[in-house]
């Protein structure tokens, strides 16, 4: 029976570069798979961009969460939030494990901001529930985040059962600490480096972190680990740290 996973969240900046400099999916995804991780949270993922695809030789025939899953992570889900003339772009989830079921709810709160919660359930062998995962982005600013935040309790209340495993990952694009105070307090998740550091990780901006915006959530496992992926190399592919964690099923 599988009783540990490894989940990594990472905000791929479309995939480029800091100040979008380069095309940089290609070294994105072989750092991806280097990690070795069973599930991948990502925000900030292209489906469809026509005018990149006739710009750069090397731009990938199909989304980009297809690229990046290629044979590695076999199964994955997209939540397209914001629409635009050339194409669309919203989160993502990458699995190695079948996804059974999944929805993408829009949570945009205002008509600038298109953000969805992107809802999947995950059959890991051996599990008698599924695995509940949610990727998130949110809202620039406070007020939308609460509204947000409040979307994501009435869904998880309503729909993930009490004692079902649940991971909860994005950028919450929170420095104010709210997310940890509804999340902790009224659903009694843990943020994994809350737990193993004692604060949320400096992820922004990637070439000298200070804003704590990503997060990673559990409920219904013990946390062995959680780790910044904070080096030259990776502050070359986005402008968020990646960040990971080995967690064990309580």
């Amino acid at each position: 029976m599988i009783d540990k996973l490894h989940i990594t969240t990472y905000n791929i900046h479309k995939g480029f570069s800091y100040f979008n400099q380069r095309m940089v999916l290609h070294d994105l995804r072989e750092r991806l798979r280097a990690l070795d991780t069973d599930i991948v949270f990502l925000q900030e993922v292209v489906g469809e961009h026509t005018r990149h695809a006739s710009r750069f030789e090397n731009w990938p025939t199909n989304s980009q969460y297809e690229f990046l899953a290629d044979s590695v992570w076999n199964d994955f889900a997209y939540g397209k939030n914001a629409v635009y003339d050339e194409g669309h772009h919203g989160n993502a989830i990458l699995s190695r494990y079948p996804i059974t079921s999944w929805e993408n709810e829009d949570i945009s709160s205002n008509r600038f901001e298109n953000r969805g919660l992107l809802h999947c359930e995950i059959s890991i062998p051996g599990w008698e529930e599924n695995l509940h995962c949610i990727c998130v982005h949110l809202a620039l600013f406070k007020r939308g985040q609460h509204k947000q935040l409040w979307a994501m309790e009435k869904r998880i209340k309503q729909l993930v059962p009490a004692h079902a495993p649940l991971v909860i990952a994005g950028d919450f694009n929170d420095w104010h600490g709210t997310a940890s105070r509804v999340l902790v307090k009224h659903l009694e998740l843990t943020e994994v480096f809350e737990q193993t550091h004692g604060k949320t990780a400096r992820s922004y901006p990637s070439i000298f972190p200070l804003l704590r915006l990503d997060r990673i959530y559990v409920r219904g496992f013990q946390v062995k680990n959680a780790r910044i992926h904070q080096s030259r190399a990776w502050s070359r592919i986005s402008d968020h740290t990646a960040l990971s964690a080995n967690i064990v099923r309580a």
